[in-house]
């Protein structure tokens, strides 16, 4: 008979076993877990503490350290002769203030006799340091452009004067001023939203920074790279007695512009006080000789403690002296857009460049009256040559509107690079504007009208350039339609290098036409008979050198009677490869008197380029010495 209890009792004495066996397996796993996880934090310490000690401790004592930011001398600019300096820096020294470092009671009187040391109120002190800082162990700018007596006078009383330092803060001095202001630009402090652009290059809160012109564009360049000194702090920030760490700041690098002071010094004094612009390009090249601007400011107030004052006086004016009217204003090219259409005329072979067309005056298209800028009656009967030497309107209305049409000039207006940014090495520049029938609908939602080709046909109308697509254009027929990017930047030198050239800039290839090199001859020749023997005749007349070129005077609205912009776009000698002559154009706007200026402006610049002349020899020599004094010549419309 079977015995049921032990069976009953083998079955319990085997669950007993197994459950021993699954607890001691679970204590094992539970042992094994803690001893990995130990023996993973041990491996985990001796990294940190063994292996990666070193850089610990090193990165715990530069949290313990303050750096102060020793700034670098900015980089000198130079024109193309690379002598005498442009730009340089000149030592001065900026005023911090350690807040924490004043006893609370005593803070108003250290501030008061600080503003009595800098020649400032109190207020602008207290302005800077709010009541939320006062406990800040960390240097506040209070002045810079400290001169070197008045940090003598303060460190003479320095136990007076506890929680203040001062360090070298160089301030840049422009050397050359006038008109070259545009070229160079002006340096500032750099602005909460620009160090938020730049922190990751290197910029800090205390940096000076490029604005403007040359100095904003090749700012990577001319910065340099600041220098430290490194000290022991406590955890509020106290400087402890240590040797400091010294890292001495890198100077930025030296650059050479392609400008050239004398010729720079030669245009500005031709164009005068007019409003307006000129400039100087070597076609061959791209080099930009000469850019003025007039007005202009003086880019050395930007260094002075009222700057945001200057600032915004200059912002406010009405002549916009801080716009660079070469490169960032747009005009009607007028007449000197005659070029173009002489040069899309005989690459289309539409119309015969010795057939002639008879000029009345005036010419009725629709119902409106275009009138020639001579009257009744007109020209008469003119081929293409002598059309452009006259400048005659209906010419060039009658080929632009029956034979060319909107499209072909437009396409032709940018092939010599108008509507388009000429990449320029300057921070702001305008593209101008070429219109089309599209462009219209789409800007304004009105369709083309023949009208409009008929502006268009004379420079006028939409279309719209800055001086310097009129030099690019005139460069492009002295090429043989070829453009080069114009430049300012000639060679970039290492001052610690014993001012080595570590950087030089090639000529570069911005367009190249596919106009057959015949037409561009016939061009060339056109423009030379239009000097010769057109309507610039007189104030181009020069018998030293042969010039070739274009008039253009544009009507402009809002400026009353007698109002017109001038325009000369000429270049010299005409006899000479492109690698030796000089594009100059000149502008000068409608808000002046009118005294048909810009050609004889340009002879000036052109004489003493070429005859290495002052501006006072330029003038005598062309015996334009008593235009001087006429500063409200009278005269008609002239082209």
């Amino acid at each position: 008979m079977i015995d049921h209890r032990r069976i009953n009792t083998a079955f319990e004495d085997v669950r007993h076993t197994d459950n021993s066996i699954r607890k001691n397996y679970k204590i094992a796993f539970l042992g094994l877990l803690i001893v990995v996880t130990f023996g993973l934090y041990a491996l985990r310490l001796f990294t940190l503490q063994i292996i990666n000690g070193d850089d610990y401790r090193k990165q715990s004592v530069r949290i313990s350290r303050t750096i102060t930011t020793i700034s670098p001398q900015r980089g000198e600019i130079f024109d193309r002769n690379a002598q005498l300096p442009m730009v340089i820096n000149t030592d001065s020294f900026a005023v911090d203030i350690r807040p924490g470092e004043i006893p609370s009671d005593h803070f108003d009187t250290v501030i008061t006799k600080l503003s009595e040391y800098l020649g400032i109120s109190k207020l602008t002190i207290d302005k800077k340091i709010p009541k939320k800082k006062r406990n800040s162990f960390s240097p506040i700018e209070i002045k810079t452009n400290v001169p070197f007596d008045v940090i003598s006078n303060i460190a003479e009383n320095l136990t007076d004067l506890p929680g203040v330092s001062w360090r070298n803060k160089p301030v840049r001095n422009y050397v050359e001023t006038g008109s070259i202001c545009h070229v160079l630009g002006y340096v500032g402090n750099i602005t909460s939203e620009e160090l938020n652009l730049m922190f990751n290059s290197g910029y800090e809160a205390n940096s000076v920074v490029g604005k403007t012109g040359i100095e904003r564009q090749y700012d990577s360049l001319l910065k340099g790279e600041p220098g430290s000194i490194s000290r022991t702090v406590d955890v509020h920030g106290r400087i402890l007695n240590d040797t400091p760490v010294v890292t001495p700041p890198k100077s930025g690098k030296n650059l050479i512009l392609t400008i050239d002071n004398r010729i720079q010094r030669l245009a500005e004094k031709a164009l005068g006080e007019r409003i307006g612009a000129a400039v100087v390009l070597k076609p061959a090249s791209g080099e930009v000789i000469a850019m003025v601007s007039y007005p202009y400011f003086d880019a050395n107030v930007f260094s002075t403690d009222d700057s945001s004052v200057q600032y915004a006086m200059l912002a406010s004016d009405k002549n916009k002296p801080m716009l660079n009217r070469v490169v960032n204003a747009e005009y009607p090219p007028a007449s000197t857009f005659k070029t173009i259409m002489s040069t899309a005329i005989l690459s289309e072979k539409l119309f015969p460049s010795d057939k002639k067309i008879e000029c009345p005056g005036r010419i009725t298209y629709g119902d409106r009256v275009f009138r020639c800028h001579v009257g009744v009656p007109g020209h008469g009967w003119l081929d293409l040559k002598n059309a452009l030497a006259q400048s005659c309107d209906v010419y060039f209305w009658v080929l632009g509107t029956d034979y060319l049409g909107v499209d072909r000039i437009s396409s032709y207006a940018q092939e010599f690079g108008f509507g388009q940014s000429l990449e320029i090495d300057l921070p702001a520049q305008t593209k101008g504007t070429v219109p089309t029938a599209q462009w219209k609908w789409r800007k304004y939602r009105e369709k083309w009208l023949g009208g409009d080709t008929m502006n268009i046909s004379i420079g006028q109308g939409y279309t719209l350039v800055t001086p310097l697509h009129v030099a690019n254009m005139m460069a492009m027929v002295c090429n043989s339609g070829k453009i080069y990017r114009p430049h300012l930047l000639k060679e970039v030198r290492d001052p610690s290098k014993n001012n080595e050239v570590i950087r030089e800039v090639k000529p570069e290839v911005l367009h190249e036409s596919t106009v057959d090199p015949e037409v561009w001859k016939e061009v060339q020749r056109a423009l030379r008979y239009t000097i010769s023997d057109g309507t610039a005749v007189y104030p181009m007349h020069n018998t030293t050198v042969q010039i070739a070129g274009k008039t253009g005077t544009a009507e402009v609205n809002g400026y009353g009677k007698d109002h017109w912009h001038s325009w000369m776009a000429a270049y010299a000698p005409y006899d000479a490869p492109p690698e030796d002559q000089y594009v100059v154009v000149v502008l000068v706007e409608a808000v002046n008197k009118w005294e048909w200026w810009a050609p004889y402006a340009t002879n000036i610049i052109i004489q003493g380029i070429i005859n290495d002349q002052t501006f006072d020899e330029s003038v005598d020599a062309l015996k334009f010495r008593y235009l001087l004094n006429q500063q409200n010549a009278q005269g008609g419309r002239r082209e």
